[in-house]
């Protein structure tokens, strides 16, 4: 791999976010002020799911998950994050074959040691290619610059895969209260804003229930989403709900509108932590 390959570079900054860095950050500081009201959820946070559209539509539902992650800044140090890919078909999951990732406001380092242990799958590849313009993962990555201190990515670009092929490969990340798992998913797609709001409600009720989701229709994520589910079931995680909004709530008309959800996963309280 070359030197030029090393790094992955923003591919999405000035059009799904800000790309100079004091607007970015200052758009982030708003988005999690506005969710600053957070309500303390029982147990630790070990699990997220987070839309990924453009920060002006889907960023506010966002800030409702991250928010939650800033007195656990400097607990966690790895994020295991996993998103759809929308250009590049990808059998199973893809790494993306760099050793770090770019945004605006700095250098991510990619986990190498996740990454060692991951090779042995054989739902898991390398693909720089499912990556280079792949906005889903990207965008969530200023959000956890800004909520944590130090820490480490595992990057998955999600395709054609099982929920369990998923889960596994969650399941051997999972580690303890040092590591975060980010699902990256919007919900229903174009619907008219009625219609999309009890589609999204019924989606966020299987979510809730930890019920696999049937389609993509509901959720373009419903890969990731699936495989977290089947993994929250396994550790007895309890989802909550933190935001249900549209693109009519947040930006734009009400004819065609995609929905975001934002979630959170809990697991029992350890003593002491």
């Amino acid at each position: 791999m070359s030197a030029l390959q090393e790094v992955r570079a923003a591919a999405v900054a000035g059009m799904f976010y800000p790309r100079d860095a004091v607007e970015l950050s200052r758009e982030l500081q708003v988005l999690l002020k506005g969710a600053s009201q957070v309500q303390a959820l029982p147990g630790l946070i070990k699990a997220l799911i987070v839309p990924h559209a453009g920060y002006v539509y889907s960023g506010p539902v966002a800030a409702s998950a991250y928010a939650h992650l800033f007195p656990l800044h400097n607990i966690i140090r790895r994020v295991v994050l996993l998103g759809p890919t929308h250009r590049v078909f990808v059998s199973g999951l893809a790494l993306p074959g760099v050793q770090a990732f770019d945004t605006p406001l700095g250098r991510i380092p990619v986990d190498q040691e996740a990454v060692h242990f991951l090779k042995p799958l054989s739902q898991v590849s390398t693909s720089p290619a499912a990556h280079e313009l792949e906005h889903s993962l990207e965008v969530q990555l200023p959000f956890l610059q800004t909520v944590l201190s130090d820490f480490q990515v595992v990057p998955l670009a999600v395709g054609d895969a099982t929920p369990e092929a998923v889960a596994e490969v969650i399941e051997l990340l999972w580690g303890g209260t040092e590591t975060l798992i980010v699902v990256s998913s919007d919900l229903s797609h174009y619907h008219r804003y009625e219609l999309a709001r009890k589609v999204d409600a019924l989606t966020c009720d299987s979510i809730t229930e930890l019920q696999r989701l049937d389609s993509h229709e509901q959720a373009c994520g419903a890969t990731p989403v699936n495989g977290l589910l089947h993994a929250a079931r396994h550790h007895r995680l309890t989802p909550h709900l933190l935001d249900l909004r549209n693109s009519g709530d947040t930006a734009g008309d009400r004819d065609r509108v995609v929905g975001y959800g934002a979630f959170a996963f809990t697991e029992e309280r350890r003593h002491g932590i």
